[in-house]
Formats: structure tokens, C-alpha cells, sequence
């Protein structure tokens, strides 16, 4: 029999406290330890239970969630629920298995749910990962909500990264490495130690080269054997 997942609700609001409530109920894997509505209580309950994962809002009087994240990192996993998409980037530094911003339907919440499901223990499954994700703009506060399947390629340009579409980039503060963490490694893969690019977007290849959205990028001798495995297991 599938472990449990055992987990508490922390929001100062009551009707989204409901509302996780019903979730949880209609998810078989999932047992309901307690719900509050003060962070600080939530620290107990931690303490004092058995606690594989919290569902934690952000803005919260006394502790925020992102402040009372930092204080059981490590010891539950944390699925953070929120109406504020500018924490985004700062909860993936803090190795959160999922950001759900309210209003968020049943079918969202089992999917993130299911990252944290295993018969053994709480893991991440990456064929779970999101269909976007909230990249930092320019102003500090600035986030631009991205689509994982418009994402042509991924340059790093050593502190930050270029994250190339069809008709504009993004740049912004963060390395290749984290953002790769995020990405579906089914669709994409890392063809030299500055570029990762998308499955779906290649128009053709070289020995020595891809082509991407009229522009050509090396691929490393490192890489090579990867990809071009990958790529002989799509021919025809």
C-alpha cells in the first residue's frame, strides 16, 4: 500500500483554507494532519507531527511563508499557494516542489500533489513539472509569466541567462544550471555548456551544429553523443 503523504494547510484565510481542505479530501494519497491560519502555530505542528508537506501561503501576519520556509527547509516539502506570482523565483531557490497561484483549480493542485507522491518516500518527479514558470525583469519586482513549450533555446551569458523565442528574449539574473532544473528533460536537452534548446524548435542539425529559429548554434564535443542519440531515436 502507497504511504500517506501527511500534510498541514497554512493561509490566514479561511475560505482558501476551505478550499485545500476539499482538495485534500478527494486526494487518496493525501491525509490531512491540521490547518491554520497563524505560521507561528504552524512551526508547532511541525514540531510535533509527523509532516511530510505544507501547503503555505506567502503574504501571512507574524512569519511570512517564504520566511517560515527557511525555517523547516529540509525537513517537509513545501507547496507554496499564493495570489503573488513575485515570489516565484525566490520559492525555486528554496526548493519548493511547486508554486500554485490562487485561484487554482483541483486539477492544478493533484498535479502538484503528485510531485511529492512515491511509495517510499517524498521525491520530485520532473515529468510532473510545470507549463510555465515566472521569470525576473528588470525591476526587482518585475516578473513575465513564460510558457515552457515557447521556449526556442537558453543561453547563458555567465551571471544571466537569454531565454530566446520566436520573435523576442528574456535576459535575466540567473544561471543555466538552475533554470535547466526546471525545464522537461524529455524536450530539452544541453548541446554545449552555454545552450540549451528545445526538442520541438530544431530545424536541422550538422555534425557540428543546430539550427534554431534561422540561428546556428555549436554543439559541444561534450554533448555531442547525447544528442545525437537523442536525435537518431526520433528518425524516421
Amino acid at each position: 500500500m502507497s504511504k500517506l503523504l501527511k500534510c498541514i494547510i497554512v493561509d490566514d484565510e479561511p475560505p482558501a483554507i476551505r478550499l485545500l481542505e476539499k482538495y485534500v479530501a478527494k486526494t487518496s494519497f493525501l491525509e490531512l494532519v491540521a490547518s491554520t491560519t497563524n505560521s507561528l502555530e504552524a512551526l508547532q505542528l511541525i514540531e510535533n507531527n509527523d509532516v511530510d508537506l505544507l501547503f503555505l501561503d506567502i503574504q501571512m501576519p507574524s512569519l511570512t511563508g517564504i520566511q517560515l520556509s527557511k525555517i523547516v527547509k529540509g525537513k517537509v516539502k513545501i507547496i507554496f499557494t499564493t495570489a503573488y506570482p513575485q515570489f516565484a523565483l525566490e520559492s525555486y531557490n528554496l526548493n519548493a516542489i511547486d508554486y500554485l497561484l490562487k485561484p487554482f483549480e483541483f486539477e492544478r493542485f493533484y498535479q502538484a500533489a503528485l510531485k511529492v507522491k512515491s511509495d517510499d518516500k517524498v521525491v520530485v518527479e520532473k515529468a510532473q513539472l510545470n507549463e510555465f514558470i515566472f521569470i525576473k525583469t528588470g525591476n526587482k519586482n518585475s516578473f513575465e509569466k513564460v510558457y515552457i513549450k515557447d521556449i526556442y533555446y537558453i543561453e547563458g551569458l555567465k551571471n544571466y541567462v537569454a531565454i530566446h523565442f520566436k520573435d523576442k528574449q528574456i535576459i535575466t539574473y540567473n544561471t543555466l544550471k538552475h533554470i535547466e532544473d526546471y525545464l522537461n528533460e524529455n524536450n530539452f536537452i544541453k548541446i554545449h555548456k552555454s545552450y540549451i534548446i528545445s526538442i520541438n524548435h530544431i530545424d536541422k542539425t550538422t555534425t557540428d551544429s543546430v539550427f534554431i529559429n534561422q540561428n546556428e548554434l555549436p554543439i559541444g564535443d561534450t554533448y555531442r553523443k547525447a544528442f545525437f542519440e537523442l536525435i537518431n531515436r526520433k528518425k524516421l
